[in-house]
């Protein structure tokens, strides 16, 4: 029986508004009344005087007009929330100003005091408390029978502040959350011991035994501050132990400023890879970029899209945003567009075609340029070498030397930490690229000094690891075959990998092309390696999965060119540090510019005129002596041979 009347309760539909018209009459007159019995010490005779029903009566008229008015009535009472209150706060106000007003006029006109302020004072107090009160706990109620015969989550959140509070009371609010807030996880030692709204706060430092003792089922982390490094370790011992970890968005996420609990977030690896974020001075940076036009090639890729978003805060006086992908170039300029940025044109072309090239350069005389165009994916460059070079190599030697032809300020090349001790033909393409750009910028140099002039461009290049959710990357991959059901598939047990964040990255790219006199291979130390199998377990975890028995992660061998362990640092390098402690210069050897010129026109002619593959693989080897292939067809080339001169073979 007692089932079958919550199941009705449950059920019961909205209630009419006529029905709460007239309740809150009811609990107006019925303040009224307790008023005068509380101004009189609860004397029930006196509500036998004449002059008291009469005041009731004037009361509720007021009170019939203003709630019809402000049509208090209309709301749902099982969600009544803040704005609720505040209507009522002031309809109750407005009808006892009113009957003051009322009474004011009274006296003044006709000497006749029909009510003491007094009442009207206590009145008010027990009106707005009245029927706020018994909207809340209607709201209550239905909230509880909802939930009574359900097992509650037990949660914890980490971090008392402002954003832990409205997390705490978004959960509150929401009958569907079906939660029981337990306590609070707090930094401050200042706080730890305190309450609020009645759930203490315990020190962040007794997570591991309260999170257990507690029997928490899920952990929000409501704030900013948390080092990378801890997250990490919440995180882990939250994994290991069955806990769901929940993070709450940046406040601009907020909708209309307030939290809702469906924008609680599960944690996801990104979050976990972050690391603690460069602080750079922009300073130069604006100073440089502002009212400038800058050329971004690539520019609807990963990086090359981040750096235009990075580059818009400098307000340069146009952007030009080439690329030979033709869908993601326009989901840019929509993108663009919608944030309300004009100052940009789309280049569609093919940084190897050099009529495109130098007709950009013509037309638009960019003061900037960064070349963040190029294949990088490793497999199938070991399988289109010629591509590799006509692009990596022939596309950054065109726009450099455009660059130099048309007087570009400060050109910034993007390459890749496969350029040191490359195993593939993709980093050595890469590395090929970079020994150009120093080399041109070196022989440049040469020439400028001697004329006494130090006007020429100024060629930089930056180094860095895998970003963080790339085009092919291994985190979308990953994301997918967890969400296909599996296999998770990890090309060997013990292969590492850098990761650092797109908008990182892109910081990089921007500050070295600030801070580059030229000539310079910019690297960024990107803290420790990541085991790539720790990451599939990782990200099954947080998929709410377990490793092998729900997901299985199966070893498909290493790809072409792949290598265990990726580098920053060739062997026969060393670093100079600069300003930040985070950024160095790598010191690397430099060509000849007219040998190394010579030697690559020798790679790209035959690349162009689709030649032997052998043969150009042979010259990359020549040039870059550390290319060493593993895991592909190339290796047998790694055996010592006359030097090929491509030049004269053709």
């Amino acid at each position: 029986m007692l089932k079958y009347r919550i199941r009705k309760i449950r059920n019961l539909s909205i209630i009419p508004r006529w029905v709460i018209f007239i309740l809150d009459i009811a609990i107006g007159a019925v303040c009224f009344l307790c008023a005068y019995l509380i101004k009189h010490e609860f004397d029930f005779t006196v509500l036998q005087d004449t002059q008291v029903t009469t005041n009731l009566l004037i009361l509720i008229g007021l009170y019939i007009s203003l709630f019809s008015l402000f049509r208090i009535y209309a709301g749902i009472i099982r969600f009544t929330g803040l704005q609720d209150t505040f209507r009522i706060f002031f309809v109750v106000f407005f009808a006892n100003s009113g009957y003051f007003l009322l009474d004011l006029l009274l006296q003044n006109w006709y000497g006749y005091h029909i009510i003491p302020l007094s009442i009207i004072i206590i009145n008010f107090l027990l009106t707005f408390v009245g029927l706020s009160s018994y909207r809340i706990m209607v709201k209550y109620f239905f909230s509880y029978i909802k939930t009574i015969n359900t097992t509650k989550k037990r949660v914890a959140i980490y971090g008392a502040g402002d954003v832990g509070i409205s997390t705490k009371r978004a959960l509150e609010h929401d009958m569907t959350a079906n939660i029981q807030m337990v306590l609070f996880l707090e930094d401050d030692y200042r706080k730890v011991g305190k309450n609020i709204d009645g759930i203490k706060i315990y020190s962040s430092e007794q997570l591991e035994a309260l999170l257990p003792d507690f029997f928490i089922d899920e952990l929000i982390i409501a704030t900013a501050k948390l080092p990378s490094k801890i997250k990490n370790q919440i995180v882990d011992f939250c994994l290991d132990h069955k806990i769901e970890v929940y993070t709450v968005p940046p406040l601009k996420s907020w909708i209309n400023g307030q939290l809702s609990t469906r924008q609680l977030q599960n944690i996801k690896i990104e979050d976990l890879l972050e690391r603690e974020q460069i602080k750079i001075y922009n300073e130069i940076l604006f100073n440089q970029l502002n009212n400038k036009t800058v050329l971004v090639t690539g520019s609807a890729g990963s990086i090359g899209s981040e750096i235009v978003r990075q580059l818009i805060q400098y307000k340069p006086k146009l952007i030009l945003l080439n690329d030979i992908a033709e869908t993601p170039l326009h989901n840019l300029e929509l993108e663009l567009n919608e944030i309300g940025f004009h100052k940009f044109k789309l280049l569609l072309g093919d940084v190897r075609n050099e009529l495109i090239v130098e007709r950009i350069f013509e037309q638009y005389h960019p003061d900037f340029v960064y070349h963040a165009a190029a294949y990088k994916h490793v497999p199938m460059m070991e399988h289109s070498p010629l591509e590799a070079i006509c692009t990596n190599v022939g596309g950054t030697k065109l726009m450099a030397d455009m660059s130099v032809k048309y007087g570009v300020e400060r050109f910034v090349m993007i390459s890749t930490d496969k350029a040191v001790n490359p195993t593939n033909v993709m980093g050595a393409s890469k590395r090929i690229a970079e020994m150009y750009v120093q080399s041109l910028y070196q022989h440049h140099d040469a020439i400028a000094k001697s004329n006494n002039s130090n006007k020429h461009t100024k060629f930089i290049t930056t180094r860095f690891g895998n970003v963080l959710g790339s085009n092919g990357s291994v985190i979308p991959r990953f994301k997918k075959q967890i969400e296909s059901g599996g296999p998770v598939t990890v090309t060997h047990p013990e292969i590492t990998r850098f990761f650092m964040t797109i908008p990182e990255a892109c910081q990089l790219v921007l500050e070295a092309g600030s801070m580059g006199n030229g000539g310079e291979i910019f690297v960024f130390d990107m803290g420790q390696s990541v085991k790539i199998v720790d990451l599939a377990k990782k990200m099954i975890k947080l998929s709410g999965l377990e490793p092998e028995s729900d997901i299985k992660i199966e070893f498909s061998g290493l790809r072409p060119g792949e290598k265990l362990y990726e580098e920053l640092l060739n062997n026969a390098e060393n670093t100079l540090a600069t300003y930040h402690e985070k950024i160095l210069i790598a010191k690397t050897r430099t060509l000849e510019y007219a040998v190394l010129s010579h030697q690559i026109d020798g790679l790209i002619g035959p690349a162009k005129r689709q030649e032997s593959v052998t043969l150009v693989v042979k010259a990359m080897k020549d040039l870059v002596p550390e290319f060493v292939s593993n895991n592909s067809i190339f290796e047998e080339l790694d055996v010592q041979s006359p030097v090929v001169n491509m030049s004269k073979a053709n």
